[in-house]
């Protein structure tokens, strides 16, 4: 049988990913980067504990600009985290399954976590405290 007469499924350049398909692709993404980001925060912690020299290697590398980039980061996948993984628990209890009703929590959850994300940022530099 020849191959070369078979019709093409559509690719990602053709098929245009749904939004809800795009937020459950983000949501996976930001589960990985939470794991990393943990570690992170698990080294922060033991340079804590390592005395001051080691605390400041760490404060010194994570206020940088590179740093506060991957904390902003984060942040932001933690809270987009939580806000889909609430729609998660609404839909396991039977509700939010229109068509309506998903387009509209999906912007619920982007909305929920930019809001989050700055109000977290903008509360660490309102007290002075950084990030």
């Amino acid at each position: 049988m020849s191959t070369n007469n078979r019709p093409l499924s559509p690719h990602l350049d053709v098929y245009r990913l749904p939004l809800t398909a795009f937020v459950s692709v983000i949501h996976r993404g930001t589960g990985a980067a939470l794991s990393v980001g943990t570690v992170a925060l698990v080294w922060w912690l033991i340079a804590l504990a390592g005395g001051e020299e080691s605390f400041n290697t760490a404060q010194q590398l994570l206020g940088s600009i590179i740093g506060q980039l991957v904390l902003l980061g984060w942040t932001f996948s933690l809270f987009i985290h939580l806000a889909n993984g609430i729609r998660h628990l609404i839909w396991d209890s039977g509700y939010g399954f229109e068509k309506d009703q998903v387009t509209k929590s999906t912007f619920i959850v982007i909305g929920v976590a930019f809001v989050l994300t700055a109000s977290v940022w903008a509360c660490a530099y309102a007290f002075g405290t950084g990030v």
